[in-house]
């Protein structure tokens, strides 16, 4: 537990076990099961990090320092550390914003090779999301297969949201369908549609992944696409089929059932019912911490969904289905 302080899981066994009462090296040793000249080597380091005190007398006794003072001055010298290191962060992603504007078109566009270089970028993308992954799954699966994905389970847990598409033919594919039941149950959000046009992973509407190959056989290869106006098409491609797919949901006998009714997420329950309160565009995108042009996309995805022509038929219609 203590080694996101940079503790040893020997040091950590010793200061553990010194917290007990004070003990001679050879005391400690016997206690922890372990060679002497190991448990003095992790003994020095704690005496050297302040965790531990060293006693006058021969053979010399050792005590440990309170955790609270001890513990906590190393907590506080590595919550500096991630301070220090998130302004870091912060610096380079401006200088990487600012460089992107002088970049030339192939720098937004960067061409993947390889099953091993194919599934690090599938991992990454997902790993630098922030809020959102989106994804398109089509058939068959080519560099990577849904037991690949080891960066789903983790990005969930950090509270980004998912959102998958799924082509109606990967729902045959064996043991598909048990690991979308397991995502949907970790709060990922499935739907279905009859056709997928591309394959796709995309982060934050930052990155995305496009394979170019979609064959078995060969050697696979992709397009990593970097913000542009590229990506912002594949970006409006996946919330105009979002909009019109059918959820997916693990029924009381823990099959997957589909809604045959077209829903609408939880954002654009936010953004219509905000609309209906008499709020304007601006402000809308402001309490949604969202752009204006991504709400009136969003907007304009609920009036083609419903075939309404204004704002008004939306209203309607938001009203019929309560929506908001």
């Amino acid at each position: 537990m203590l080694e996101a302080l940079g503790l040893t899981a020997g040091e950590e066994l010793a200061y553990r076990r010194l917290i007990d009462g004070p003990r001679t090296a050879a005391e400690l040793a016997a206690a922890l099961g372990r060679p002497v000249t190991a448990v003095a080597e992790d003994l020095a380091a704690l005496v050297g990090r302040g965790l531990v005190s060293r006693l006058p007398g021969v053979p010399a006794r050792h005590v440990a320092a309170p955790p609270s003072v001890a513990l906590g001055g190393l907590l506080t010298a590595r919550r500096e550390e991630l301070r220090t290191a998130e302004l870091a962060l912060v610096a380079l992603a401006e200088q990487h914003r600012m460089a992107a504007v002088d970049r030339a078109v192939g720098d937004l566009i960067e061409v993947v090779t390889g099953v091993e270089a194919v599934r690090q970028r599938f991992l990454q993308i997902q790993w630098a999301a922030d809020k959102r992954v989106r994804s398109f799954s089509t058939a068959p699966f080519v560099a990577v297969t849904p037991d690949d994905n080891t960066a789903e389970e983790e990005v969930v847990d950090r509270g980004v949201e998912y959102l998958v598409m799924v082509e109606r033919e990967v729902l045959a594919t064996p043991r598909v369908a048990a690991g979308i039941i397991a995502s949907i149950r970790k709060g990922v959000q499935v739907r279905v549609s009859d056709k997928l046009p591309i394959k796709l992973m995309m982060a934050d509407g930052e990155l995305a992944l496009v394979p170019l190959t979609t064959d078995p056989g060969g050697e696979p290869a992709a397009v990593l696409l970097h913000r542009s106006g590229l990506l912002t098409a594949v970006e409006a491609l996946f919330e105009a089929i979002w909009q019109r797919a059918y959820p997916l949901r693990v029924d009381a006998s823990g099959e997957l059932a589909e809604e045959r009714e077209a829903a609408i997420g939880e954002l654009d329950r936010n953004i219509l019912g905000l609309l209906l309160a008499g709020l304007t565009d601006e402000a809308v995108a402001g309490q949604l911490d969202l752009s204006l042009r991504t709400l009136q996309r969003r907007v304009r995805a609920l009036m083609d969904l419903e075939g309404a022509r204004t704002r008004v038929q939306l209203g309607w219609h938001a009203a019929r289905n309560g929506w908001a």
